[in-house]
Formats: structure tokens, C-alpha cells, sequence
């Protein structure tokens, strides 16, 4: 492997190889910074992420500052197992005006207001190069995790959060199979603070015709890194596990980490042990292990304060047009808002709107408190 070649360069004096390998590049006449080593982890200090190219400021004595911002209600979230008025109970009318099946297990239905639409006309619109717009065709589907609408994949039993990644193995091939869809994303958005209009367990599928920017930032990363050999998070996976310290849990086939670069006060992603780049790839095995793990990650998350917690998480898988995309490994990224308690949560504003994400507790600390609960 060619670790002198350099291939990202954040344009303020460091350059990073391909390799796992960080390497520093001055400007000529700068100064040369001292590496600080794990000890700087205490003071205030940006960190690369890896998948992104972007940078992030953490900053821990941030945790001690008083708090008299906004304050969230805490819910009482107690639900029965059937709620006539739920669109997404079994037998009951949608607001699109559809009637819900009387659905035993999984369900799946087009979104009666979805943000994509496979009709769209073709059409583009180029002003002097500066007002650029274009059509964008796709396809958005709801899938009801369980026909129950008081349970939460932490609450439902691990076979039953196996028929939920089923389905999500079947939609994924289904979209993936029409000649333009150029990528699908599989995502949940959980709970009223992360903009879940009801509470009954679902997520959602948008299936676009072209690859939206988060996936296409984390395919030029991956494909920078795999341009000498080795798959980025592979290489990555192995590192944390030598380190051990943001690790959340794992089993066999799948593991659960804080990642070294995380925004969110308590984000996880979660990563197969091997290399596979969608859930198709991923054996019966695997799919059992896949279920059980996000079982013990949501449980943990409810555990921690006490609620049901909100999150909004999504599998970033290769996409669909066709081309084989070697180096994309998958992964799912859970991105929970609360920062101290079930009523304080992390707001993104100021700083991370204008300038860069920013967080205050380390992912090394929030790797710890998830680590320490139970999940059985």
C-alpha cells in the first residue's frame, strides 16, 4: 500500500493517505503543532470524520455549564396495544383516506404524502450556472414494524425484529431491481422530537433517482481510502476494536459503537464484522445477529433516561444504479438528540450552522454510559 500518496486534504496544512495511517503536511514556513496524544482528549479539540471528510469540535468542560435553555415535556407515553384512531393499526382508515389491511406482522404501503413521486416529469433548469435545478423522480413507502402500537423495536421480540429486517432486505432488492433508482434509504425516525407525526412503531423508504449527499459524501471517502487498497471502515472496525473504549456491545457478526468523530451526544453506528455492502449480502446468521443487536442498542437507549428514545437512524447501503461499489461497506447510523437528561436535548444552531458540528461530551464517555446498561 502506497502510504505517501496524498489524497484528502482539508486545505489547512493536514493531509491524510489512503492508508489507516495519519499523516501531517505543513505549509512552508508554518509552524510545526506538537502531538498532544489521548491526553488532549480533555481540552477542547477537533476530530476528522472519517466518513464525511468534515471536521468536528468537541469540547468537554462544556458539560458543566448551567442550563436555563429550553426545557423538553417529558410524555406520558403509555399506549394501548390498539388505537382506533391510529392510521397505522390494523383495519383502521389513513389520513390519505386508504384503509390499513388488517396486518399480522410487518406492512408496507406507498407513503399517501410522499416527498417523491415515480411521475415526475423530466426537466431541468440552468441560469447562467448559478439557478441550477432538476427533476428527481422516486418512490416513498411506509413500513409498519409491527401490527402492536404500544411496542418500539427496544420493546418487540428479537423474531420479530427479524421479520422487520426481512422486509427491509426485500424492499431494498424490489427498488433496487427499477432501472431508475439510483439509490434507497432505509431510515426511522422515532419519537415526536425527531418529527415522527405518529407513534405508532414505523419507519420509512425513499428510493431516489440519484444518490442524495450524505451517501455521495461517504462514497468519495470510502472510495478515496479503498483507491490503495483496504476498505475504510473495515480498516476502522479493527482499530476500535483494538481500542475497545467506544464500543457500545457486539455479537458475533455485528458490533456497536460510539464512532470516534460522532455529532450527536449519544450517536452509534452500527457495523457488520465482515464486508458487506447492502442487507442482501448479509447470510440468515447475520440477519439473526442484526436483529438482536438493534434490539440491545434500543433498549439500552430507553434505559438510559428512562423514555422511549428519540432517535432518527438509516442504513447507508451502495447504491442501486447498477455499478458494483466495492468499497461500500454497511453501516446504520442512530442519531439520538438528547444531551443530558430525557428533557434536555442537543440543539444544532450558532456555531455548528454557521462554522462546524460541535458537541460537548466525549464519545468515549457516551460509549461508556451506554456500555454500562443492561440490554436483557
Amino acid at each position: 500500500m502506497n502510504s505517501s500518496r496524498a489524497v484528502l486534504d482539508d486545505g489547512q496544512g493536514w493531509t491524510y493517505t489512503t492508508s489507516s495511517r495519519l499523516h501531517r503536511r505543513f505549509f512552508a514556513g508554518a509552524t510545526p503543532r506538537n502531538d498532544l496524544g489521548v491526553g488532549m482528549f480533555s481540552a477542547p479539540h477537533r476530530r476528522l470524520n472519517r466518513l464525511t471528510g468534515e471536521w468536528l469540535l468537541v469540547s468537554p468542560h462544556r458539560t458543566a455549564r448551567p442550563w436555563q435553555g429550553q426545557v423538553e415535556d417529558v410524555v406520558d407515553e403509555r399506549r394501548p396495544a390498539y388505537d382506533p384512531t391510529c392510521y397505522l393499526c390494523p383495519g383502521n382508515q389513513r389520513a390519505g383516506g386508504a384503509r390499513t389491511p388488517r396486518y399480522s406482522s410487518t406492512f408496507v404501503f406507498e407513503n399517501d404524502f410522499a416527498a417523491l413521486k415515480p411521475q415526475t416529469p423530466s426537466g431541468a433548469h440552468n441560469g447562467d450556472g448559478l439557478l441550477v435545478a432538476e427533476s428527481e423522480r422516486g418512490i416513498c413507502r411506509v413500513v409498519c414494524f409491527s401490527p402492536r402500537h404500544d411496542l418500539t423495536l427496544g420493546e418487540m421480540e428479537d423474531g420479530a425484529i427479524r421479520q422487520v429486517v426481512q422486509t427491509w432486505t426485500d424492499q431494498y432488492i424490489e427498488l433496487a431491481g427499477i432501472d431508475w433508482i439510483g439509490h434507497v434509504l432505509i431510515f426511522e425516525n422515532r419519537g415526536a422530537m425527531m418529527g415522527a407525526s405518529n407513534p405508532h412503531p414505523h419507519g420509512q423508504i425513499w428510493a431516489n433517482e440519484r444518490m442524495p449527499n450524505e451517501p455521495a459524501r461517504e462514497l468519495r471517502q470510502q472510495r478515496a481510502y479503498a483507491a490503495d487498497g483496504g476498505c475504510l471502515l473495515c480498516d476502522y472496525l479493527t482499530v476500535e476494536l483494538k481500542e475497545g473504549e467506544r464500543i457500545v456491545c457486539r455479537n458475533e457478526r455485528f458490533v456497536a459503537l460510539v464512532p470516534f468523530w460522532a455529532l450527536w451526544p449519544f450517536e452509534t453506528l452500527i457495523l457488520p464484522s465482515e464486508h458487506h455492502g447492502a442487507l442482501p449480502d448479509l447470510d440468515a446468521d447475520a440477519r439473526d445477529d442484526l436483529a438482536a443487536i438493534l434490539r440491545r442498542v434500543t433498549r439500552r437507549y430507553d434505559r438510559l433516561f428512562g423514555v422511549t428514545f428519540p432517535y432518527s437512524m438509516g442504513w447507508h447501503q451502495r447504491p442501486t444504479d447498477g455499478a458494483p461499489y466495492s468499497e461500500w461497506h454497511l453501516h446504520a447510523h442512530f442519531y439520538p438528540p438528547l444531551l443530558r437528561s430525557a428533557t434536555v436535548r442537543k440543539f444544532m444552531v450558532g456555531y455548528e450552522l454557521l462554522a462546524q458540528p460541535q458537541r460537548d461530551i466525549t464519545p468515549e464517555s457516551a460509549a461508556e454510559r451506554l456500555r454500562s446498561i443492561p440490554d436483557d
